[in-house]
C-alpha cells in the first residue's frame, strides 16, 4: 500500500490527486489549515477506497511547526513513499507592487515555506533511502513577468531548489519531481476569464500521478506548456520587455 503525504491538501489540484490515489487504495496523510475541510475530504477519500486517511493541521508560514507536522505524518503512515507539496497563494500583482511587506509575505508562503518543507522532507527521504518528493511549481517561474512578479519569482526559487535536490538525492534513490502547471481552473483563479489554454484540476492531477509513477524529473501540465515556455524563454530581452502578458 503506497504511503502518501499531501501538504496543502485542500487545494483543488491536491484534492484531485488525493482522489486518484485513494481509488488505488493508497494510505494518505493530509495536511492543511482548515481542519473541517480536511475532515470532509478524508471522509470522501475513504469512500473512494483509500486504505487509510489521517489528517494534520499546519500553517506553512510557521516554520517552527514544520518538524512536528512531518513527524506526525511519518508516524501515522509508517514511512513516506510520496510527498506532494501543493500549498500556495496567488497574490494581486498590483497590490504587491505597492506594498513590499505584502509582496514578501506572499514570497514567503509560495517560496520560503515550500523550500523549508522540501529541505526537511529531503533529509527524511534521504535517510529512508527511497521515495518521491513532488512539488507544484509553475510555468510562471520559467521567466519573470510584470503581471505576476512575486509569484513567478517564488516559483523560480522553488524550481531551482528542486533541481538542486534532484542532483543531490538522486544518489540516494530518491526522486524529485517539479510540476509546472499552466493556467488551471480552480477557486484561486475564479476571477480570471478562461480560454483554450486553461486546464481542469483533474487533468493536471492525472499528469502528476502519472509523472510520479514514471519517475519523471520535470513535467509541464498540460504538455503543450513545455514548447510554449521554450519560446518565451528564448525571446531576446529587448523583445520580451516590450510585451504585455
Amino acid at each position: 500500500m503506497q504511503k502518501i503525504l499531501i501538504i496543502g491538501a485542500n487545494s483543488a489540484i491536491a484534492t484531485a490527486c488525493a482522489r486518484q490515489w485513494a481509488a488505488r487504495g493508497a494510505a494518505l496523510y493530509l495536511i492543511g489549515r482548515d481542519p473541517g475541510r480536511l475532515a470532509a475530504l478524508a471522509d470522501d477519500l475513504r469512500v473512494r477506497g483509500a486504505g487509510a486517511v489521517d489528517t494534520g493541521t499546519l500553517d506553512v508560514d510557521e516554520l517552527a511547526g514544520h518538524e512536528a507536522a512531518l513527524a506526525a505524518a511519518r508516524q501515522a503512515l509508517g514511512g513516506i513513499d510520496v510527498a506532494l507539496l501543493a500549498h500556495g497563494t496567488l497574490p494581486d500583482a498590483a497590490a504587491c507592487d505597492r506594498d513590499a511587506a505584502l509582496a514578501m509575505a506572499h514570497f514567503a508562503t509560495n517560496g520560503g515555506s515550500t523550500i523549508a518543507l522540501m529541505h526537511r522532507l529531503a533529509g527524511l527521504l534521504e535517510a529512508q533511502g527511497d521515495g518521491t518528493l513532488a512539488v507544484i511549481s509553475s510555468v510562471a517561474g520559467d521567466r519573470g513577468r510584470a503581471s505576476n512578479a512575486i509569484y513567478g519569482a517564488a516559483k523560480a526559487a522553488v524550481s531551482a531548489y528542486a533541481s538542486a535536490l534532484r542532483q543531490r538525492l538522486g544518489r540516494s534513490g530518491v526522486d524529485v519531481l517539479t510540476v509546472k502547471p499552466g493556467f488551471v481552473d480552480t477557486p484561486m483563479t475564479a476571477a480570471f476569464a478562461k480560454g483554450a489554454l486553461w486546464a481542469r484540476p483533474e487533468a493536471v492531477a492525472a499528469g502528476i500521478v502519472r509523472a510520479v509513477e514514471r519517475r519523471r524529473a520535470v513535467v509541464y501540465l498540460p504538455w503543450f506548456w513545455r514548447p510554449v515556455m521554450m519560446v518565451i524563454k528564448a525571446l531576446p530581452e529587448f523583445v520580451f520587455r516590450r510585451l504585455k502578458f
